[in-house]
């Protein structure tokens, strides 16, 4: 299929014309992204009424605005408070966190929002010149390859335990054991619900990610008078237009870190069933494995903020593929954009790239553009958003817990909800205290319950014959993979320290 250049031309202007709308749907989305417990899926819902009263163009670009600052709005709170708004934020934290507390929290928001731009920019081109060929990956991944998929997340696990071995794979067993509790997917049959009707569905996912990331973190919080390490408060206190540059140029130096991981959460963004969460967490753990300086990951390394915040702004663009090319929503945020459209008398599906090219590619435009104002918006805002971690714990961790009380609330509406938050919270505050890794439980509990339903999903096929794990060319390939990442990192410490033996000896010498 020919590109048609002069319709791509007509609508970035056409959507140029749309900032109205575009800018405070953008200024909503950071907001809901910042809020643990608040999708942009339950805010689109909450926002149709508004959404079917405007035109069909009107309405996808603050639709697609909306979505997209809310991948970049989760970034702030892991980076400022060790707090992830959303799930596919949570690998920032790992190395977003580590920076504020060096007194370098402007530098790292600079990291999340132009990382989160450009992957998201690069991946919408990307998706508008190579629509049609995308819209077919979906077809090759089943659910043999989906759970290859999920093992290679789970060796995250591994990636994660590096520091400490034992106590990692403890983190990740328990992880996986809590994602077990609920209904099991083939029979119904509960599993340690302990009766609770609350726990059939399985782990809140929002309860147990703002309890073992958000309320731990703010318990210990209050042990010290600032975020900030004491010796470096003199130095964030400084905060200049200079840092913000100095952001800029970190994020250039690792430009092609922003290209190849923002490709991974396309990827993932077009599997069905995957999400921001999966494509983040494989991104990081790919720029580790594949790094020079694995050793820096975890201390403020800024390619650990780079890969998750550019994977899961690549993952926008990949949801939407299936959607407009199959008529088959990926996820929630496709699933209320199909309903706007049908809603206008728009059939999705392969026809819509000869019956309304205009609103095939006129989405992803409106992708280019609204990512376009938004680094616009937010960038010079990072460093008054940066001055949040001066104000003392003893007033912030108070408001921190209300907001968060809400959050856990907000998902299912359960004052049980609340509860299992704080339990969760106890949790990850006795992890932290006790060197176990909150982030490889938080793995187990996401990955656990999709490894298990594609495991359960796949053996079916196969009639109970575990080679059906396999059988597929790409699997396997995944598999191997997986592989790879696990014996490579252990072969790269075998060989630093076979190095720094030798060294030592020469010096000796």
């Amino acid at each position: 299929m020919d590109l048609p250049l002069d319709l791509l031309l007509q609508l970035f202007f056409k959507s140029i014309g749309l900032w109205w709308v575009i800018l405070p749907a953008t200024l909503i989305g950071i907001v809901v992204g910042i809020l643990p417990g608040f999708s942009a899926q339950n805010t689109l819902i909450m926002l149709l009424p508004l959404t079917l009263s405007m035109s069909v163009e009107a309405a996808l670009a603050f639709m697609i605005a909306l979505y997209c600052a809310t991948q970049l709005g989760g970034g702030i709170p892991a980076i400022l408070f060790n707090m992830p708004g959303e799930g596919g934020a949570a690998a920032t934290t790992l190395d977003g966190y580590p920076m504020t507390r060096k007194g370098q929290a402007q530098q790292a928001l600079v990291l999340c929002f132009s990382a989160s731009a450009f992957g998201g920019l690069i991946t919408t081109v990307i998706t508008i010149l190579a629509l049609p060929a995308l819209s077919r990956i979906g077809f090759y991944i089943r659910s043999v390859e989906m759970i290859a998929f999920m093992f290679f997340g789970l060796t995250l696990i591994a990636a994660i335990a590096s520091k400490d071995v034992l106590k990692g794979l403890i983190a990740g067993f328990l992880g996986l054991m809590i994602g077990a509790i609920g209904s099991d997917p083939v029979f119904g049959t509960p599993r340690a619900t302990f009766d609770l009707l609350e726990l059939y569905d399985g782990v809140p996912i929002i309860a147990a990610l703002v309890g073992l990331f958000a309320i731990s973190e703010a318990f210990c919080m209050l042990e010290e008078e600032t975020v900030i390490q004491a010796s470096a408060l003199a130095d964030a206190k400084r905060a200049r237009w200079a840092d913000t540059l100095d952001g800029l140029r970190m994020t250039l130096r690792y430009s092609w870190q922003t290209v190849w991981t923002s490709l991974i959460g396309l990827f993932i963004g077009i599997l069905p069933g995957a999400g921001a969460t999966i494509a983040a967490f494989l991104a990081y753990h790919y720029s580790k494995l594949l790094s020079r300086t694995p050793e820096l990951y975890g201390t403020g390394h800024p390619p650990g903020v780079i890969a998750p915040e550019s994977a899961n702004n690549g993952v926008t663009s990949g949801t939407l593929v299936p959607v407009l090319a199959l008529g088959i929503p990926g996820g929630a945020t496709g699933a209320v954009m199909m309903i706007v459209l049908s809603y206008n008398g728009i059939v999705m599906g392969p026809r819509l790239f000869t019956d309304k090219p205009e609103i095939a590619y006129g989405v992803f435009v409106q992708m280019f553009v609204a990512y376009l104002l938004m680094i616009a918006l937010i960038l010079p805002l990072a460093r008054y958003m940066s001055r949040v971690v001066w104000i003392p714990t003893r007033f912030l961790v108070p408001v921190i817990l209300a907001m968060i009380a809400v959050s856990a609330f907000a998902e299912r509406e359960y004052i049980f909800d609340m509860g299992l938050a704080v339990l969760f919270g106890a949790l990850g505050y006795v992890a932290r205290r006790t060197g176990y890794e909150v982030t490889a439980i938080l793995v187990g509990v996401l990955l656990g319950p999709l490894f298990e339903t594609y495991l359960l999903r796949s053996l079916r096929v196969g009639q109970g014959d575990p080679m059906i794990l396999f059988s597929s060319p790409i699997g396997n390939a995944i598999w191997l993979m997986s592989v790879a990442a696990l014996v490579l990192p252990w072969i790269r410490a075998r060989r630093r320290n076979g190095v720094l033996a030798r060294a030592a000896a020469a010096g000796n010498e």
